[in-house]
């Protein structure tokens, strides 16, 4: 019985070092503090501050976590990204992403959400904000910013299933359109209380 007790309690550390980062608990402050490298293009509090940056601010920590970890793995490349995310643990990713979900992202929608791109709304929203965990906001994104990752699911660089499908018919009038509507609208990003 002993023999099987310390078995099991072997077999439960290893299950426990095999944890991703979408297991850890991430811890708010300690993401603040790694932001600081990542506060040149995308702010502290995730307002990016150079139109080739998202807005990361106020994303699920789903989101945030699954990118950084995409990067990271070589999943999704980006000259930046891949250098930065490659030095990442599974802590430091599920910090980070604690820190950027704790930020209160709010948008203003000046237009008639009727004329939103209905191809988008059902997992970004009219407003941008997105209504599904594994979507990102997209309020108040830069219009080449968005258009470049439009094309990019377009052409096969970025992944996933459900984008390629909804771009692989449009061209790049409505594409254009789709990003011109999201970065039209205001958004704002306020620190955590």
């Amino acid at each position: 019985m002993r023999g099987i007790s310390l078995l099991l309690a072997s077999g439960g550390i290893i299950l426990a070092g095999a944890a991703s980062s979408q297991d850890l608990q991430g811890d708010a402050a300690s993401g603040r503090k790694l932001a600081g490298q990542c506060r040149t293009c995308h702010g502290l509090e995730g307002y990016a501050r150079i139109p080739v940056a998202p807005h990361i601010g106020g994303e699920s920590a789903e989101y945030v976590r699954g990118q950084l970890t995409a990067f990271r793995d070589g999943e999704r490349r980006n000259e930046m990204m891949s250098v930065v995310a490659a030095a990442l643990t599974d802590q430091q990713i599920a910090d980070l992403a604690a820190w950027y979900s704790s930020q209160d992202a709010t948008a203003t929608l000046a237009a008639d959400p009727a004329d939103a791109p209905q191809e988008c709304v059902s997992c970004h929203g009219a407003d941008g904000m997105a209504v599904i965990d594994g979507a990102p906001n997209l309020a108040g994104e830069n219009s080449t910013y968005l258009l470049a990752q439009l094309k990019a699911f377009q052409r096969g660089e970025r992944q996933s299933e459900v984008m390629q499908d909804i771009v692989s018919g449009q061209d790049d009038a409505q594409l254009r359109a789709a990003a011109e509507w999201y970065s039209a609208i205001a958004l704002e990003i306020a620190k955590p209380q």
